[in-house]
């Protein structure tokens, strides 16, 4: 989250956010900004609460999972520094990693996208593409990208950050916490078929493990070229199982 310090310095400084020949003035910033403060604010306090809504307490949430098909998601997303539409149907026929967190200029998210770019590489060489995506404008996205990291910004990025300001994403996905307006951290990995192959869904506190992304991906992967299965902890350098029925 930003600081009042970091705040004056995205407001103040003589350089406009721009993407690509188009120019946003200081006052778009300013709102883009408040916005995000307020709104991660707001996730803070009802959070904080020691009591749970009816809904919530009865139902949670219920995201996709195994076998289910991808949803027919499109979006503005902020791509090498430009705002470009990108769907579903952009990435038929590649593995697909779609990853949401619940808001920008925040503490775990930051940690958990640059993690996931950093590695990136390693999910190309695999055939797989990664898609980060909140409830947050495309605006506040960029504002993000353009903060540098020692600031509490995302730097240059390598994948899609997705907006999903109308929540329909999220919610198509199941990972919508509806009383507070924004996504849990679900992560999808859907195989070339459009079909979802695995979920994990983890609270707003707690962030996830490259690491295990990249592990359950190659798992898969060896499933669908090998037709072996793969056991407990299973690594590529380690045997695997033939079903023998």
């Amino acid at each position: 989250m930003f600081s009042s310090l970091m705040l004056v310095h995205l407001i103040e400084r003589p350089l406009l956010l721009s993407s690509r020949g188009t120019i946003y003035s200081r006052t778009m910033l300013r709102c883009v900004v408040a916005r995000s403060l307020s709104a991660a604010s707001a996730v803070i306090r009802q959070q904080s609460r020691a009591t749970l809504s009816t809904s919530r307490l009865l139902f949670g949430i219920r995201p996709l999972g195994p076998t289910c098909q991808v949803p027919d998601f499109q979006g503005t997303a902020v791509v090498d520094g430009d705002f470009k539409t990108i769907s579903a149907k952009d990435y038929k026929g590649k593995w697909l990693i779609v990853f949401f967190y619940p808001l920008d200029f925040t503490f775990v998210c930051p940690t958990e996208i640059i993690a996931f770019n950093d590695r990136s590489e390693e999910f190309k060489k695999l055939g797989a593409e990664l898609i980060a995506c909140s409830c947050d404008s495309q605006f506040s996205h960029l504002a993000w990208i353009q903060t540098p990291r020692k600031d509490g910004g995302l730097g240059e990025m390598q994948i899609p950050l997705l907006s999903d300001f109308n929540k329909k994403i999220a919610d198509s996905f199941g990972v919508l916490d509806h009383d507070i307006g924004v996504s849990y951290r679900g992560l999808f990995l859907i195989d070339p078929k459009g079909v979802i192959r695995h979920t994990t869904v983890n609270d707003l506190p707690v962030g996830r493990s490259v690491d295990e992304a990249l592990r359950v991906l190659k798992a898969f992967q060896f499933v669908e070229k090998h037709g072996e299965v793969c056991p407990a902890n299973w690594h590529d350098d380690e045997p695997t199982i033939k079903p023998d029925v």
